[in-house]
């Protein structure tokens, strides 16, 4: 596979665990928010000794807080089509699965789904979409979707972002995205053993590798300039894929001068109809997931980290304290799937089984208790802070300022617009003690945006 090598990546994987002297140096690098390479990643991945492991676990609360502060940004992913042209043996939408019930939302079944979200709160949305054989004919019904959520509006509230998880594009077809408005580009490699990704993808345009893995080459290239990656944890050693999405993401900062807006770091879960059966050494325990989780956060400092429900809502309150920036709430992964308020599980269309099924009032209500000003702040698109400008300002951690200043600005609305009598005499604790460890100047600056609120303006932002 392109620009992963695997000897070298096995190399360090198996090399013995560095002395105290270098997870020092790595460590006090780590702390200056600069990047690591992928051999110093290692060599904390490698770490063993429990004490060593908490310090990784603080540095990384640590350097996510002093670049994006205390709050956590909320999206909701909202899947428009299963339909798929590949057999990956893993995921329940591939093309041999005989037990999923296939569907391709409308525009105005997508519109729907858009006002359903909106009616809960919801101002970011993830689309999401399986790949269909014919390009053109799927680039033209993504641009129609992301217009239809943006034309939907409910009262005073629209959609501010949104953000598209779909197959490869073409130059050309990633400059119509684009153009349709949307904020990050996201594709997974799934895994970045050749080997192991030829094993799993049986059939399809997806059987090439470099393909994907060059689909983020494209979308550079067409202008987007915010995109997301990650592998899906269990496909293969978690380490190995840990280590080439790092030497991915060296080679797009050396070649574009910029590296990805996120990284998911999803754990393979069970799924209707698969036939793919995880090795048992593929398995992350929790604890070296945590660890990976926050080995991430020191790797890449600037990027937001996202996690998503097929954890729980006890393992993604705790991945909060080690870099996670970025969650979903409340999530559906079958198209239709707002629909319905009862167990999404038990329907067998989803892509894969969730864990955490809390609505997102309960999701916010545990984002106040833990300190965390949920936010659903978008203001850096639309400021066109985006690419090697959104770079500038992340990687030194100046745009911790900005972001504590939206996420105030938008969970006031939602408290406001949403929320009920708990979350806001909550809320307003947590509010008044963010407000306090603000300057003068930014006070001030929030307080002019609050008095609009109460105004009724919404959808404000610096």
């Amino acid at each position: 596979m392109k620009h992963i090598n695997d000897e070298k990546i096995n190399k360090l994987i198996n090399a013995p665990q560095c002395s105290r002297e270098e997870f020092d140096l790595i460590i006090e690098k780590a702390k200056k928010l600069q990047r690591l390479t992928t051999e110093e990643s290692a060599k904390l991945l490698n770490i063993k000794d429990k004490n060593l492991t908490d310090i990784i676990f603080r540095t990384a609360e640590d350097v996510k807080n002093t670049i994006y502060g205390k709050r956590v940004v909320l999206f909701v992913p909202l899947y428009i089509s299963n339909i798929c042209a590949n057999d990956c043996i893993y995921c329940s939408f591939c093309k041999t699965n005989k037990t999923t019930i296939r569907k391709k939302l409308s525009i105005d079944e997508i519109k729907e789904q858009t006002r359903i979200l909106l009616e809960r709160g919801h101002k970011r949305i993830l689309l999401v979409a399986a790949e269909e054989a014919n390009e053109d004919s799927n680039i033209n019904y993504y641009v129609d979707a992301v217009k239809a959520v943006y034309s939907v509006s409910v009262g005073t509230n629209r959609i501010k972002r949104v953000n598209f998880n779909c197959a490869p594009l073409s130059i050309e077809n990633f400059k119509k995205l684009k153009a349709s408005g949307i904020g990050t580009f996201q594709i997974f490699q799934e895994t970045y053993h050749d080997a192991t990704y030829r094993k799993l993808h049986r059939s399809g345009p997806k059987t090439d590798p470099d393909n994907r893995l060059d689909a983020i080459d494209r979308a550079f290239k067409a202008g987007i300039d915010d995109v997301g990656i990650g592998p899906l944890y269990g496909l293969y050693n978690y380490k190995f894929e840990t280590l080439a999405m790092f030497e991915h993401i060296a080679y797009l900062e050396k070649e574009f001068g910029l590296g990805p807006h996120t990284i998911s770091v999803p754990r393979l879960e069970p799924t209707y109809g698969s036939e793919f059966i995880q090795d048992k050494e593929n398995i992350i325990p929790d604890e070296e997931f945590k660890k990976m989780v926050a080995v991430i956060r020191l790797s890449v400092p600037y990027t937001g980290i996202i996690m998503s429900t097929r954890e729980s809502a006890h393992m993604r309150n705790e991945l909060l304290n080690l870099g996670v920036s970025q969650i979903s709430a409340e999530s559906r992964v079958s198209p239709g799937g707002y629909e319905r308020s009862d167990d999404h599980n038990a329907i067998p269309n989803v892509q894969f089984m969730l864990s955490d099924q809390r609505t997102i009032e309960e999701v916010i209500a545990d984002l106040v208790k833990f300190g965390y000003i949920p936010s659903f702040c978008a203001a850096c698109y639309r400021k066109e802070r985006t690419g090697k400008v959104f770079m500038s300002i992340a990687k030194p951690g100046n745009i911790k300022e900005k972001c504590t200043i939206n996420a105030l600005i938008t969970f006031k609305e939602y408290i406001e617009d949403f929320g009920n009598e708990e979350l806001k005499k909550q809320g307003g604790i947590l509010i008044e003690k963010k407000m306090a460890e603000l300057n003068e100047y930014d006070r001030e600056v929030v307080n002019h945006f609050f008095e609009n609120i109460r105004k009724g303006n919404r959808d404000e932002f610096i």
